[in-house]
Formats: structure tokens, sequence, C-alpha cells
């Protein structure tokens, strides 16, 4: 019999502004938990635009239902001029530089990236207090953080962490997990969307989007002393029914546009990879359990695992908001056919503006309450 104690890890999966469905589930556990309530988890591992959650919870972590209050005003204030370059010269310059090194080669040293996100890394140091993370520790509300990051050069998936000091690295096959005091560089690195944010440089190395070839975005809070997980996707549930022959067979004879066809690469890299590991993952669970001996000892002890996802389609939200673009970028996108519905994949990756965010919030909430039994038997509280 298992009766190791309970670890609970936080998985906040990226995708740019779909992240913001993540807080709503993050205010509706809060509102279940009761009041004074400690964080409810000691392991928080984020990628992409999910890092910037995890990092920014992790660091108010003393207090849980503060850190959520924070959060959320943070992603309900949003505007695409806080995030990247939204106005006439700053989308033009960026343009003109992104064409002139791609198809002239002028420019050599200048990373490629068709929108500036220079605004971020603002907006993430006025926001985050990072010295806050080894105060969280130092209480023993927090065990450890980590966001994850691709590197273009070792083309290994990099998870940098913070914790005690008492948590060993590891290697496996392009994945890797090194202790770090984390910082902002390694939040505009995890969240560098390729092609569309320049690639970061830590240490000697240039990194982009975590996503990109994470293939165990679960792997990193188990290596941090996780023992069960609270997975917060960004897609349909993975774990829902599946299509029926109907549903699968609906064609759009129209020639995809190339926003259609870059949303599609972006769900690829955002989505596909934490909805395998999640059947890897539970694969391994039942052949645990089916063991004649303690699987603890093989290294199969079961996983518990919940999984919170958007019950709505993101991509039809973000049409309904695609109104909110600043004039620029809405014009810069136009073209590629980011703003047409078929495009709308695009476009929920890149909508940051308080409507948008504000309803994948109440969306999230929304989801989150309705599996309120389930939350609060995983995370072991009272029902309210």
């Amino acid at each position: 019999m298992n009766t190791t104690e309970p670890v609970t890890g936080l998985i906040l999966s990226g995708g740019g502004a779909r992240a913001a469905y993540q807080v709503g589930v993050l205010a509706a556990i809060a509102q279940l938990l009761p009041a004074g309530a400690a964080n409810p988890f000691p392991v928080i591992v984020g990628t992409s635009a999910g890092a910037i959650n995890a990092v920014s919870l992790a660091s108010r972590a003393t207090d849980f239902a503060s850190a959520v209050e924070h959060l959320t005003a943070f992603w309900q204030s949003f505007e695409s001029h806080r995030v990247l370059r939204s106005d006439w010269p700053g989308v033009m310059r960026q343009a003109s530089r992104f064409l002139g090194h791609s198809l002239l080669g002028l420019g050599a040293h200048v990373p490629v990236a068709l929108l500036d996100s220079s605004p971020l890394r603002d907006l993430l140091t006025d926001k985050i207090d990072f010295a806050g993370i080894d105060h969280a520790i130092a209480a023993q509300q927090l065990r450890a953080v980590a966001v994850t990051a691709f590197g273009y050069s070792s083309a290994q998936a990099v998870t940098f962490y913070q914790g005690p000091g008492t948590i060993d690295g590891w290697l496996r096959h392009r994945r890797i997990g090194l202790p770090t005091a984390l910082t902002v560089e390694h939040l505009l690195a995890s969240s560098a969307i390729p092609l569309l944010f320049a690639p970061i440089k830590i240490g000697e190395e240039y990194f982009g989007d975590g996503a990109v070839r994470q293939s165990a975005p679960i792997s990193p809070a188990l290596h941090l002393g996780a023992n069960r997980v609270l997975v917060v996707g960004v897609s349909g549930n993975p774990r829902g029914p599946a299509p029926t022959t109907d549903q699968q067979r609906h064609f759009n004879a129209q020639q995809p546009t190339l926003a259609q066809i870059g949303g599609h690469m972006l769900n690829s890299t955002f989505i596909d990879s934490l909805e395998s590991d999640l059947e890897l993952l539970e694969r391994l669970n039942h052949f645990g359990r089916l063991l004649p001996r303690p699987a603890d000892n093989l290294g199969l002890a079961p996983v518990d695992v919940l999984v919170i996802a958007p019950s709505q389609p993101i991509d039809e939200i973000a049409a309904r908001h695609r109104h909110e673009l600043p004039a620029a970028l809405r014009l810069f996108l136009r073209g590629p056919g980011a703003t047409k519905t078929s495009g709308a994949g695009v476009l929920s990756y890149l909508l940051f503006e308080a409507g948008y965010c504000s309803e994948l919030i109440e969306l999230g909430r929304k989801d989150a309450l309705a599996q309120r039994e389930a939350l609060v038997g995983f995370l072991g509280v009272s029902m309210l």
C-alpha cells in the first residue's frame, strides 16, 4: 500500500492569450478553498504563457487567494500594446525587419520574429516579484516552480526550476531539468512562440517557446516531487467522448488560408504533446495497478490526474472578439486570414484584449465549478 504523502502538482500548459482560461480555473479553486487556506499546489509547472501564470502564482504562494486575485486583475486589464507593439509604426517596422532579414538577408544578427514583443518584458518586470519565490519556499508554501523553454541549438526542452536546493536535476532524451533562480528572461523565452516572437538568449543559447518538442509536459512535475497532478489545458477536453463519424467527416472545400494552416501548427505545438502525455500516463497507471507487487519499487506508482479543459471551442470565442484587435494588427493579420472565422485559431493565441481574456476567465471558472465535486475531492477540502 502506498503511504506516500500526497504532493499535488499544477500543470499550466502554453497557448498565448488562451492561458487566460487557466486564471478562471484558479479563481474557482480559490473560491472552493476555505478562507485562509494554504497554497494547494506545492509544485507548479508552466510552459509558454502558462509559465507566466505559474511564476506569478508561485511568487505569491504564501497567500493563494491574493495570488489568484492578482493574476485575475493582470489578465482582465490586458491590452495588446502591453504585450506587443500594436501601433502602426511598431507593426510596420517589425514587418519590414522580418521581410528584410528573411528574404534579403539583411540584419543577420536580428532575431527572426513577425511581432515585436518587447513591451512584455516591462510588463512582467513590473507585475511579478521574483523574490517572492524564495520567500514562499522558505515559508514551506512552495516546493518548486518550473518553466520549460526550447533550446534552438541543443534541440532540447529545458526545464528551469527553482526549489530548496535538494531536488536533483534530470537528463532524459531531449529534455533536461536545470536548477536556477528564475528571472524574466526565462518567462520571455518560454513564451516566445516560434516566428511570432523573437527567441531569447539565456547563457550561451537562444531559447523559444517551451511547447516546441516538449514530449512529456507532465514529467517535470513528477521529477519535482508531485505524485498527483491537476492539468489545466487550453483546448477541448482530451478525455472527453470521441467525435462521431459525422463530426469527423465534416469537410470544407475551400483552400485553407495561411492563418488556418498556422492555427493547426500552433495547436500541434501546444496541445498534441499534452494529450499524448496524458494518454501515456493513464496507460502506465493502469499497468502499475495490475502489478502483483508494489509498483512504487519499479517507479510505476499510480499518479492521480484531474484534467480541466475548455467546454467551448476557444477559436469561436476568439472570432467573436476579433474586432477588439488594434487597427494596425487587424490589418497585419487580415492578409493571412487570421481575422476570418477559419483563421481564428491563430487569433486565439494573439488576442491579448480584456474582453476576450475576461470571457476565457469566466469560462474557466464555470468549467472548474462544473467539476466541483471532483475538485474538492482531489484537493482534499470540505464541500462549502
